[in-house]
């Protein structure tokens, strides 16, 4: 009997419990599709850290232009995971994370995509990651990196967002999949090339003979010769006039395949550049003298396709002419040492270009 009163006790004591809780979620439910959003923080947690590319103010004014109205409207109703995804659309944002708090506070944080170098060529101005990411630079963004300038075309469009790597991937995808379609239409043409091969072949086993069961004449036989002679002399110029045009469609789609692989190849070697370009960047940056005292790079494309730079310190009145980016370490040396046993003896203001594109010497104008 005791027994019995004890589980009884528990049974309701646990039954309670569980109600409790159950009211208490019913109840936190309700009052969470009553609330409302009441404020609405964008926290951009690292900007101490790194500095600002945008405030959060500026985030709040992007959000309003794109018709979110947040405040005001009930918790229940609010996706979290379309404002993150909304949020993470501006290239400058590397992470977002939307959540609900207490008394109607819709809480962003947010952190920011950390630029190697900025680019600002003609028809572009868009900061650079070391992982090769590419953003525009947000409104009033203040980042000091190196400033890349100049005739340089990177190997995406102007306006690209993203990452280049994932770009030129797609643009190689797109490009073997125009050869490859292109390799699949010369199948009926290797068709129709093998069949003209066997008609032109059938022309040479033509063959006549004496009809000697009719008593045929030789003057009769002759004429029947000339004609099939003839008849043959006219297939076999068809037939190699056809064999001519299958031929020239055969050649101008495998023309057409060669032009698309140099466009293939010309894309590797402009990203291939590019790639240079910032591990140069890294390069300068995790050295502590030139890190500072390089403030723009120019780059150029030559005739024949290659990269150059050309390099503005921060003293002195010259432009470094840096040339390809090849041998980095030797030059960076020249440069040392004329700078540390030249420029102090001569002065900072005598010439007008440095060159140290040249082996074992440094060219001054």
């Amino acid at each position: 009997m005791q027994r019995f009163l004890r589980y009884l006790l528990l049974s309701l004591l646990w039954g309670g419990v569980v109600a409790y809780v159950g009211y208490a979620a019913l109840l936190a439910r309700a009052e969470h599709r009553e609330a409302v959003v009441q404020r609405l923080d964008i926290v951009v947690a690292d900007s101490s850290v790194y500095g600002s590319l945008v405030q959060s103010e500026e985030v709040l004014r992007w959000m309003k232009r794109q018709g979110r109205k947040l405040v005001g409207q009930p918790c229940d109703s609010i996706d979290l995971a379309a404002i993150e995804h909304l949020i993470l659309k501006n290239g400058f944002v590397a992470t977002a994370e939307a959540s609900l708090q207490g008394e109607g506070l819709l809480s962003v944080r947010l952190t920011q995509r950390q630029p190697l170098l900025r680019l600002r060529l003609e028809g572009m101005d868009s900061y650079l990651t070391r992982e090769g990411y590419l953003f525009a630079v947000p409104p009033r963004s203040a980042r000091y990196v190196p400033v890349v300038t100049g005739s340089y075309r990177p190997p995406v469009p102007l306006r690209y967002t993203g990452r280049v790597r994932d770009y030129i991937d797609h643009e190689l995808w797109k490009i073997d999949t125009m050869i490859l379609a292109l390799e699949r239409s010369k199948l009926p043409h290797y068709a129709a090339e093998r069949q003209n091969d066997r008609n032109l072949r059938g022309v040479s086993r033509k063959r006549t003979s004496k009809h000697w069961w009719r008593l045929e004449r030789e003057e009769r036989f002759q004429a029947r010769v000339k004609v099939l002679r003839a008849e043959k002399a006219a297939l076999r110029k068809m037939y190699r006039y056809r064999g001519r045009q299958i031929q020239a469609e055969i050649d101008r789609i495998e023309m057409q395949q060669e032009q698309l692989r140099a466009e293939q190849k010309k894309l590797k070697k402009k990203y291939e550049d590019f790639m240079k370009l910032l591990t140069f960047v890294e390069q300068v940056e995790q050295n502590d003298f030139w890190g500072s005292e390089l403030v723009e790079i120019i780059a150029s494309t030559t005739s024949s396709g290659a990269l150059e730079l050309a390099l503005i310190p921060r003293s002195g009145h010259f432009t470094i002419q840096f040339g390809r980016i090849e041998q980095v370490e030797e030059k960076f040396e020249k440069l040392d040492r004329f700078y540390r046993d030249g420029l102090r003896v001569v002065g900072w203001d005598c010439f007008r270009e440095v060159d140290v594109r040249f082996s074992n010497q440094v060219v001054c104008r």
